[in-house]
């Protein structure tokens, strides 16, 4: 066996991610977890809380980026994931009022996720 064998067999380093390719798979991952812990809030509230808080948290961090001077995305788009954050945190506490679901937390997330992969709008 060659001394080489071990180099050509090593770990690879995992390729660069894109910012939206992030983006889209934070996305996904708090979606799934809204869709679920909406499924079991009966037996797990605490479990919704915390997928709400994320997916709040998540939307605050995006709200917090386009509102940067630097952020190159049109202003017309900024404007509407600006909006989008605010919408999601009022709907958020209604969620956690009990007064709403999370089903149109879950269809902004989704479109936003079509957005980022170029298969339709973000909003």
């Amino acid at each position: 066996m060659s001394h080489q064998a071990p180099i050509a067999y090593a770990h690879q380093e995992a390729p660069t991610r894109s910012h939206r390719s992030v983006e889209y798979d934070l996305l996904a991952q708090i979606t799934r977890r809204l869709h679920s812990a909406w499924s079991n809030r009966e037996a797990d509230f605490p479990g919704l809380v915390r997928a709400v808080t994320d997916n709040l948290q998540l939307w605050s961090a995006l709200a917090a980026d386009v509102a940067l001077p630097g952020n190159n995305l049109p202003a017309a788009l900024r404007a509407r994931l600006f909006y989008l954050y605010e919408f999601a945190s009022r709907h958020s506490r209604s969620v956690l009022d009990g007064k709403a679901s999370v089903a149109v937390l879950t269809e902004i997330n989704t479109a936003v996720m079509r957005g980022l992969r170029g298969a339709g709008g973000t909003t």
